[in-house]
């Protein structure tokens, strides 16, 4: 009989000897673990030190409301927040929405070039006063809201360009040809498309950015009484001026728009202006003056406004009047507390814009005037309006200003959100002057043909 051989000390020794095995491995896959630990968490570790340091930049401007800070009468605060928020280019913030514009959709007519881009051969055509018909025209162009389906659109853009044509005598824009121009672009696209016939041109949209809007004439009594041509009384007119009583020249659906001033040029005035600079100017106008002022057509330039204000105050050190033209004087309005906005022929000028973007409290001399995006603009809280017959009390007008409330007007005018919806860009950014033009469209709606026949389905 054969025993059977004796295997529990081998197995013994084998299971003693493959958990020795084991130990062993566990140690060795611990201390790889914790080696892996301490390598992912030093390298995770650097990566976000790393995006810190790369992304992180220092800002001052933890809001942008009307907390920012109060600018006294003699000093510019060091890159101010609406400084920075001109010279950080507003191309980089958000662009509009369309669902903040209610599905607002623009078509708009590819005219030929006579009509718009022929004139841009001269570059004043996009950069003076009269500009906002080309850079509405542009903001369109690159806009959400441009529709290339004319049947889906709300309203029918027209871009005609007509203060491009600058006078060689004067240099001043020659709108003789405006009418004619306007005429001929209404009869091409009548011709051509059916949507002006469709609805006698009540969704169709034009800018009239001169004088007198589209009455286009230099010279009021003219301008009423020739009145807005008949082929655009029907229309929507965005338009410079604009008044608060019955005018002649506002007697057709409109939209007030603010006079362009370049962007650009505001943010190269902030970049080199002495940051550590004061307002060392109580009061600042540049323009024309006349001593003795033309009796035209039974009107004086300026209802003679202009004219008592350098009688009264060129002599007065408090004030900084110049009667010639000087192309750096966006840095004579940074130095200046307070910015005269008279009247001349027509209520309104660029330097409304340019005063409010460059920090220096406007001063308007205009009566019944009509300033543009009132319910985004406080203009009550952020200018000093002066009637045109008290303009001999301007002196002691201002200096109670200063005593009483000019911290708290200057503190309201520095929020950001003011500059930018005074200002063009080539691009809409929500809250611009073209958003603003889009914003006042989508209160027009009634005028949509499309939207007429969608609420009838």
């Amino acid at each position: 009989m054969i025993e059977p051989k004796n295997t529990s000390r081998k197995r013994g020794f084998y299971v003693k000897m493959r958990l020795l095995h084991n130990n062993n491995n566990t140690r060795k896959s611990s201390f790889c673990y914790k080696y892996f630990k301490w390598v992912l968490w030093f390298s995770l570790s650097f990566y976000f030190f790393a995006m810190f340091l790369f992304n992180h930049k220092p800002n001052n401007t933890n809001n942008t409301s009307y907390s920012s800070p109060i600018i006294s009468k003699t000093t510019v605060p060091q890159y101010s927040k609406a400084s920075r928020a001109l010279i950080e280019h507003p191309q980089r913030e958000h662009h509009h929405s369309v669902d903040s514009l209610n599905g607002l959709k623009i078509y708009v007519y590819e005219l030929p070039t006579r009509y718009n881009t022929d004139w841009l051969t001269n570059e004043r055509c996009s950069n003076h006063l009269f500009a906002s018909e080309v850079a509405i025209h542009k903001a369109l162009i690159n806009s959400d809201v441009r529709t290339f389906d004319p049947f889906e659109a709300d309203f029918f853009f027209v871009p005609v360009y007509v203060s491009c044509n600058f006078s060689a005598v004067n240099g001043f824009p020659a709108i003789g040809h405006a009418r004619s121009l306007i005429s001929s672009a209404i009869q091409l696209i009548s011709l051509e498309f059916p949507f002006w016939n469709r609805s006698s041109g009540s969704d169709h949209v034009f800018v009239a950015s001169h004088d007198f809007g589209s009455c286009f004439h230099t010279l009021e009594d003219v301008a009423m009484a020739d009145g807005i041509p008949e082929n655009l009384r029907n229309s929507i007119i965005l338009q410079t001026f604009g008044v608060k009583y019955d005018h002649p020249c506002q007697r057709a659906e409109h939209v007030v728009i603010p006079p362009y001033v370049s962007p650009e040029s505001v943010r190269k005035t902030l970049a080199t202006a002495d940051v550590n600079g004061k307002r060392d100017i109580f009061a600042f106008f540049r323009g024309k003056m006349e001593i003795h002022p033309k009796n035209v057509s039974g009107r004086y330039y300026s209802k003679k406004v202009r004219t008592v204000i350098l009688q009264k105050y060129g002599n007065d050190r408090r004030f900084y009047l110049k009667r010639h033209r000087f192309s750096g004087y966006q840095s004579e309005i940074l130095r200046s507390t307070f910015c005269l906005c008279p009247l001349g022929w027509a209520p309104w000028s660029p330097r409304l814009v340019e005063s409010v973007v460059l920090g220096c409290v406007p001063v308007i001399i205009a009566d019944g005037i009509d300033l543009p995006f009132s319910s985004a603009v406080p203009w009550s809280e952020i200018s000093i309006t002066v009637a045109e017959k008290d303009v001999g009390k301007l002196g002691s007008i201002l200096e109670n200003v200063v005593a009483t409330n000019l911290s708290s007007i200057q503190k309201k005018l520095w929020d950001p959100r003011i500059t930018r919806a005074l200002l063009f860009h080539d691009r809409t950014i929500e809250g611009d002057a073209t958003w603003h033009v889009l914003h006042a469209l989508t209160k027009k709606l009634s005028r949509s043909h499309r939207r007429l026949r969608l609420s009838d389905e």
